[in-house]
């Protein structure tokens, strides 16, 4: 073949189609070549909008008259963007222009995200504006105008939101939000209640459902006798998991004969470890044997969560002593064990366990086992000498803060005697000149309860001014704060100063806008890898501190201090015990999107003192809803997040492409 000799012209062509087609596959090989570049390139953030980056700096700085002027805008993403702005900020001299916009602009977004800004703006010109609302031709309004409503309407106008006919799935939603949260501010009845039950049957919607379960694991003094049934079968029976978990916490609210075979039923067949959780928690209300009886079995579930949590509910009791000392002697979590000799010593102190307890904690190597230990010794006065000297000599935060923690539990505990108050008020002081934040919170915290008496003890506390003025604002106002309060309470003056962070740490723009939409970060842990998915677009000052931090490998080798079973692990703390922070401060940023599983929000100490401190959430915690900042949401590795437990180590964080 290859020696047959082609006509000329034949040739010709096949070398001129040859060179084409080499031609040709050469510009699609670039077309390709682009179109996977562009695909795979990092979408640029909404800030490259010049517009949209002032009125996110504008909310940085708090200028609500500014942004008032953004919400008569012509371009209808510049005014939606002001009325977020402005849930943010939550100044109430702009609800009556955020009110017009809700009640005449032509666009759906925009309405709506005036009508959460209303919701998270307190007066009546928001509910004067919500109330007309309710008539909008757009269900998905109406469903944030009813929850807005709860948040905000008053006692006289609260019937307009108790008895609305929600006949569609949004309004359903947005009735069971608003209920939920009228609940929280303690306006519920027994209206409420019905409509709520009604909500938790199978034939609602997912949102609506979740919130009548958590209207009823949350809300306090509500009478749910009436409705125990529907709870009962929603803990047991309902699809999602997120619905069973909080209906089983509602069934504490029951009578214990009615509640506690269900709860057993619970323990003995659900699957996810949060379920338990939850149902250990109700049978701490209980007394009986068939409840203490589940609380012990619980102790060795196979999830580390649940026995935490039943360790944590367990109360003293004679016939229970031995038992729980067996347990304690033979637990492998160290949380568990801390808490079980802690039920023991509170009903029956002795010299032989505590010193049993303080061999453990000497020859412990890991400070939060020795933390908790201390906490184990707060129940017997017998051992202020032990834990006053860790408070005093110790160099590790978590276990000063947790011995100061130990000794003013100690002080309110039933074994203290008033004949102490010397040496307690000895070693008080001693700590509080010793300068360190954490301790001078919880000090003062003490000193400042009326029962201890220590306003007529102290005559003399120029040393609580002396620390006053070695701490300063930003960085210290968990410490401040209380302190002040104490000041003020020995000085007899009614009201103590308020402290307030002012503005202190401007977002980074130019580093913001270098952050991708889609950018993501892996948390790598002791128990595996966690990757996030940071919100840039709805928090961008959080994203871009975190970023910069992460940048410092501020996070690395440090620890997730504070591990709450089916709520929540907290880190990002540079002391390790909850009370670290920096000398900055960044602002709150609420956004309409919903705490869930895998949440991860900004810790604070009220609005705009947030810092460095992050946490994750185990499942939906609704009370959190546009009170802490969303700022990222875990897209892998919620097992590991399920897995963290205290004192569990960050080993670094890195941003991926």
């Amino acid at each position: 073949l290859c020696l047959y000799r082609f006509p000329s012209n034949v040739l010709n062509k096949f070398v001129e189609f040859t060179v084409v087609s080499k031609i040709m596959r050469f510009f699609n090989f670039l077309l390709l070549t682009a179109l996977l570049t562009i695909g795979c390139s990092q979408k640029p953030n909404k800030f490259s909008d010049p517009i949209i980056l002032k009125i996110a700096d504008l909310q940085d700085h708090r200028q609500t008259d500014s942004l008032i002027l953004f919400l008569l805008d012509r371009n209808p993403t510049h005014r939606t963007e002001a009325a977020l702005a402005l849930a943010s900020v939550q100044d109430s001299t702009a609800s009556p222009q955020l009110g017009t916009m809700l009640l005449e602009d032509p666009i759906m977004e925009a309405r709506k995200a005036a009508a959460f800004a209303l919701g998270q703006t307190n007066g009546i010109a928001s509910v004067n504006a919500l109330i007309p609302a309710l008539e909008d031709n757009d269900k998905t309004v109406v469903c944030e105008v009813l929850r807005a409503l709860g948040k905000t309407i008053g006692k006289n106008d609260f019937p307009v939101l108790r008895n609305y006919k929600a006949t569609d799935s949004l309004s359903q939603i947005g009735q069971a939000l608003g209920l939920y949260h009228i609940g929280l501010r303690g306006l519920a009845d027994s209206v409420c209640v019905v409509r709520q039950a009604e909500f938790l049957k199978p034939s609602y919607p997912y949102r609506a459902r979740l919130a009548a379960a958590h209207f009823f694991n949350r809300v306090q003094k509500v009478e749910v006798d009436g409705v125990s049934n529907v709870l009962i079968t929603s803990a047991k029976e309902d699809k999602n998991v997120f619905i069973r978990m909080a209906s089983a916490n509602a069934l504490r609210k029951i009578d214990s004969a009615k509640a506690i075979g269900p709860i057993l039923k619970i323990l003995a067949n659900e699957k996810d470890y949060r379920v338990r959780v939850n149902a250990v928690r109700v049978l701490g209300n209980f007394s009986s044997q068939r409840a203490l009886n589940g609380l012990i079995n619980s102790l060795n579930d196979q999830n580390e969560s649940v026995g935490i949590a039943a360790s944590e509910v367990l109360k003293p009791s004679a016939e229970l002593k031995d038992l729980l000392l067996l347990n304690a002697r033979a637990a492998k979590n160290w949380r568990i064990q801390s808490n079980l000799y802690k039920t023991v010593l509170a009903f029956s102190p002795s010299e032989e366990l505590e010193k049993e307890i303080q061999q453990l904690y000497t020859a412990s190597q890991n400070d939060y086992q020795k933390a908790a230990l201390l906490n184990t010794l707060s129940a017997s006065v017998n051992s202020f000498k032990f834990v006053e000297n860790n408070l005093l000599g110790s160099g590790a935060f978590v276990i000063k803060s947790s011995a100061a923690q130990s000794l003013s539990t100690m002080n309110q505990g039933k074994s203290y005697l008033p004949t102490m108050q010397g040496e307690f008020t000895s070693a008080y002081k001693a700590a509080i000149l010793q300068g360190d934040p954490g301790v001078i919170g919880i000090v003062a915290s003490a000193l400042k309860n009326p029962s201890l008496g220590y306003k007529e003890f102290i005559k003399d506390f120029t040393f609580l001014k002396e620390a006053k003025a070695k701490l300063s604002l930003p960085k210290d106002i968990e410490a401040l704060q209380p302190l002040e309060e104490v000041i003020a309470y020995f000085e007899g003056t009614s009201e103590p100063a308020v402290l307030k962070n002012t503005f202190n740490h401007p977002i980074n723009w130019a580093l913001l806008k270098t952050i991708p939409i889609d950018q993501s970060v892996k948390i790598k842990t002791v128990k595996g890898d966690i990757l996030l998915q940071l919100l840039v677009e709805e928090a961008p000052g959080s994203v871009a501190n975190f970023i910069e931090l992460v940048n410092k490998k501020y996070f690395n080798e440090k620890y997730f201090h504070r591990v709450v079973s089916n709520f929540v692990i907290q880190g990002g703390c540079n002391r390790g015990d909850g009370f670290g922070s920096e000398d900055f401060s960044i602002r709150s940023e609420f956004s309409m999107r919903l705490y869930k599983e895998g949440s991860v929000g900004m810790a604070s100490a009220g609005k705009d003192t947030e810092g460095t401190q992050w946490f994750i959430t185990h499942s939906p915690t609704p009370h959190l809803d546009g009170r802490y900042t969303i700022f990222a949401e875990v897209k892998k590795g919620m097992e590991v997040v399920h897995s963290i437990q205290v004192g569990d180590k960050i080993l670094d964080i890195e941003l991926v492409k």
